[in-house]
């Protein structure tokens, strides 16, 4: 048997993907609002930094994987406008169909459907950019992924890993504290789940560095790769640029 992490557990490679499924079915519902108490608001500044960076234009075709609840998949159809394409994916139906809601209710209609980031079914050199928002640290291997991500970028095209990061040594302390103590706390309250949310900071913890992370960037087949650290390492975007 192959084992994985699953939080500080290990599992089962196969079993892994159902672990992580049980997780979000249950968080699904509470999701964005947990997100801005969780970070007081900050995804959103977050998440408009990698919708700067994604510098996408009229007729653009981006692909956002993971994309849950479809936040930066509506940012991006702004950009794209009609010529363009953004296609809104995650594996886990529960939060892919949230997020399908929450789009036709902000009167948007994008191609959605449930896929896997390791076995993407998408053509060669196709998209312009590829966006991954907290979503690749759940992923089994990690590097079959990136490599897929690379796959159907047009070459010369972009890749937006957007994730929690190792955090500036001074913030450690603090940052286990609030991870480990208030996170839990406050899924319990709110989500009627800290379990999920124990999870949520352990596979953090268990997470590539900056530093790991642009290494498999580079080893996926992307030519140039660079960070930018947000909120002292909380969070860092990952850009890598295709060959």
């Amino acid at each position: 048997m192959t084992t994985t992490h699953f939080g500080f557990q290990s599992v089962d490679e196969a079993e892994k993907a159902r672990h992580v499924r049980g997780v979000f079915d249950s968080v699904a519902p509470k999701y964005d609002l947990m997100n801005d108490l969780m970070s007081v608001g900050l995804h959103r500044v977050w998440k408009a930094y990698t919708l700067q960076v994604a510098n996408l234009h009229e007729g653009d075709k981006a692909l956002d994987i993971a994309g849950g609840t479809g936040d930066l998949a509506l940012a991006f159809s702004k950009k794209v406008g009609k010529t363009g394409q953004v296609v809104h994916t995650d594996i886990n139906e529960a939060m892919l169909r949230t997020g399908r809601n929450r789009l036709l209710d902000a009167g948007v209609v994008l191609p959605t459907l449930v896929c896997d980031a390791e076995k993407l079914p998408f053509p060669d050199n196709y998209f312009n950019v590829v966006s991954v928002a907290f979503g690749l640290r759940n992923m089994t291997h990690k590097d079959v992924a990136l490599a897929e991500m690379n796959r159907v970028l047009k070459p010369g095209g972009k890749l937006l890993v957007l994730e929690f990061s190792k955090v500036a040594p001074p913030l450690e302390k603090l940052y286990d504290w609030y991870s480990f103590k208030i996170l839990p706390t406050l899924g319990k309250l709110v989500a009627g789940d800290d379990a999920s949310y124990r999870y949520l900071a352990e596979s953090i913890r268990m997470h590539p560095s900056q530093q790991e992370l642009k290494a498999m960037m580079h080893k996926g087949g992307f030519g140039h790769v660079d960070y930018h650290n947000m909120s002292g390492g909380v969070v860092a975007l990952h850009v890598g640029i295709k060959c």
